[in-house]
């Protein structure tokens, strides 16, 4: 579905990205890594937001320069880490802003448009406060209902960045079943992740270390969690898990106790 290639991206003279190399197929991937490796800045680069100082993306086999903004507005959907949203529209307002992409500003919502809105809301888990206005909502809450304004452009490919910020456990369980359900689907799911124990959930893994890609697979491959491990510096142990998925634990083993 997406393609990068060399990407070398700079940001106030210090290099964030250094020749990164991925492909993205359909289904969940996470990317992962620690604080400053460049995760943020590869999703925007994915995301046409970033244009790099060198390398290529490519959107189904065509570079990114080829698509106009409002065919690549229909293809991938973006939902930033601090999603900038007015305190003063309802959620479903902000929801139907989704779905500009296919009837432009001044178009208005038909029975299909609005179905697909729902169907948003109701897969976010909003729709009970759909006439809220988005300064009476929690983090949690605002951050589920920028997620259905995604969904609801009906977009290929959504690109997310850090979607469980603010949502509690069980909130992030059912968003790692939505992610699952999209790619059952044929959608791809991109989302940058925090949570490694979320992160492991995901069909691809992406393991980012300074500005590189250090590994990418599934997250059972041995050789990606011995990575995984490596750029968290082992203070972390990937262990195999329930029903054939792995777990991530902190490695408390070499922690000085008083």
């Amino acid at each position: 579905m997406i393609r990068a290639e060399g990407l070398h991206i700079a940001l106030g003279g210090r290099a964030v990205l250094r020749g990164v190399d991925l492909q993205i197929e359909a289904g969940w991937t996470a990317i992962v890594g620690p604080n400053g490796a460049g995760k943020s800045t590869l999703l925007r680069a994915l995301a046409g937001l970033l244009s790099p100082q060198q390398g290529s993306v490519h959107l189904q086999g065509r570079e990114m320069r080829e698509w106009t903004a409002p065919q690549r507005a229909r293809y991938l959907a973006w939902m930033a880490q601090q999603g900038e949203t007015s305190g003063e529209l309802s959620v479903r307002e902000t929801v139907e802003l989704g779905r500009i992409a296919h009837l432009g500003l001044g178009g208005v919502p038909g029975a299909q448009c609005r179905a697909v809105v729902e169907q948003a809301m109701q897969r976010c888990e909003c729709s009970d406060w759909s006439a809220r206005r988005l300064n009476e909502l929690s983090g949690g809450e605002r951050q589920r209902v920028l997620l259905a304004r995604a969904l609801a452009t009906e977009a290929p490919l959504l690109l997310l960045d850090e979607p469980t910020t603010h949502l509690d456990a069980p909130h992030q369980v059912a968003l790692a079943r939505l992610f699952r359900q999209l790619a059952r689907e044929g959608r791809g799911v991109v989302s940058v992740l925090h949570d490694l124990g979320l992160a492991l959930q995901a069909d691809q893994l992406i393991v980012i270390e300074a500005g590189r890609v250090r590994a990418a697979g599934h997250p059972a491959d041995p050789a990606l969690q011995r990575a995984l491990e490596a750029v968290f510096g082992q203070a972390i142990r990937v262990q195999p898990g329930a029903c054939g998925r792995p777990q991530v634990h902190l490695n408390l083993e070499n922690v000085d106790g008083d």
